[in-house]
């Protein structure tokens, strides 16, 4: 997960501001236009040059599309760029609640997290909390922005395996697939995932495997069994203090193919802005806030009319960081945006002549302070 952005401080929201009022002529976003001629907020990508051209197994030389593959036994790995992009993205869709509010923290609420947050302490007493006297609450609510792009990509390798019983699907079975035309069934969204498998038609066997050079064993390497005594009882090198070579099973053959491998990922940028308190920002990603916006499409548009400007900033740099940042590699599958406010309130008291401090935060109105006068070190009970 990448690391949130702290920005300025900008003019509070104000509960009931309309999330997209009326816009001057021309509509609220940047005229529709096909992102693959990367105009407007859209940087311009480079798919060229992103497969390293390295001499491929000779008796698979002519595969199309699979030229650029490392076969000279350095794992090198063939990135094949996606297919164009072709979805416009959409219009910013209607806030779900134009008079969405977000009441303000009452004396019995703070007290309440204050008395719940002592009671989970190992050795804090609870006399504070019950008996403290309220001096002042402060909000400083702020917000939270993510921009979430789930991409999908593509990478293929040479592997060697031991032989099995099965027939081999060898190129003779019919053409082979370019890497972005196989079918995989797209996994849950925003959700990280890894799956391998055989390219198909690329499967051959070897006569001799590398690693033993056809012998099924290998006697470089000290049995981990029997720490090279081959004494009675050995079954990993069978009494013999020669292993069996992990590559071939044994078999002193190996098949090799083109691996797919196909990542999932959720990228996530994070923005804060500033709110002026000593609050330990870090500590929201702990909680949840109060959803006021959403959207999510193939593509999302940057918001701009938003009334906190560095959230509007931080949704243009978002769009326009992962556009240029994934396009070139991966294919997009699907993009969200989220405005959250988050509640904080800093509330000052008295308890027995001592002037203390905390911050109530988030919708689980969790407590962070570092004065709480009633701990084990401070026998004031």
């Amino acid at each position: 997960m990448d690391m949130p952005n702290y920005g300025q401080h900008a003019p509070p929201f104000q509960p009931g501001y309309p999330m997209n009022p009326a816009m001057p002529p021309g509509g609220p976003y940047p005229p529709a236009m096909n992102p693959a001629g990367a105009p407007g907020y859209y940087p311009t990508v480079n798919t060229n040059a992103l497969a390293p051209q390295i001499a491929p197994y000779p008796q698979f030389s002519g595969i199309p599309g699979y030229e650029g593959l490392a076969g000279d036994g350095s794992h090198g790995k063939f990135l094949p760029p996606p297919p164009p992009f072709g979805p416009e993205p959409g219009n910013v869709p209607a806030p779900t609640n134009r008079d969405w509010l977000i009441p303000a923290i009452s004396q019995e609420t703070a007290k309440r997290a204050l008395l719940d947050y002592a009671n989970d302490q190992c050795c804090y007493g609870s006399s504070p909390a019950e008996e403290m006297e309220i001096t002042q609450l402060s909000p400083h609510n702020t917000y939270r922005y993510r921009l979430e792009t789930f991409t999908e990509s593509r990478s293929c390798e040479w592997v060697s395996k031991p032989v099995s019983g099965d027939a081999l699907d060898s190129p003779d079975k019919g053409p082979t697939p370019q890497p972005w035309e196989i079918h995989v069934k797209t996994p849950t969204l925003f959700h990280d995932e890894t799956e391998k498998l055989p390219v198909p038609h690329t499967t051959s066997k070897k006569v001799k495997c590398d690693d033993c050079n056809g012998s099924g064993k290998r006697s470089a390497e000290e049995c981990m069994n029997c720490s090279g005594t081959g004494s009675i009882g050995c079954k990993t090198c069978n009494q013999s203090n020669v292993q069996t070579c992990p590559c071939c099973n044994g078999k002193g053959q190996v098949m090799t193919f083109i691996e797919l491998t196909v990542t999932w990922k959720n990228n996530l940028y994070e923005f804060i802005p500033d709110h002026r308190s000593e609050f330990p920002t870090d500590l929201f990603k702990k909680v949840t806030g109060e959803k006021m916006y959403a959207d999510e499409q193939t593509l999302v548009p940057p918001i701009v009319n938003f009334p906190d400007l560095s959230i509007n900033q931080a949704s243009q740099t978002a769009v326009q960081q992962h556009y240029s940042q994934y396009m070139a590699t991966c294919r997009i599958l699907k993009q969200r945006q989220v405005i959250e406010l988050l509640p904080l309130t800093k509330v000052e008291y008295s308890w027995k002549g001592n002037n203390c401090s905390y911050f109530v935060y988030g919708r689980e109105n969790k407590v962070e302070t570092k004065d709480y006068p009633a701990t084990c070190c401070c026998v004031i009970l």
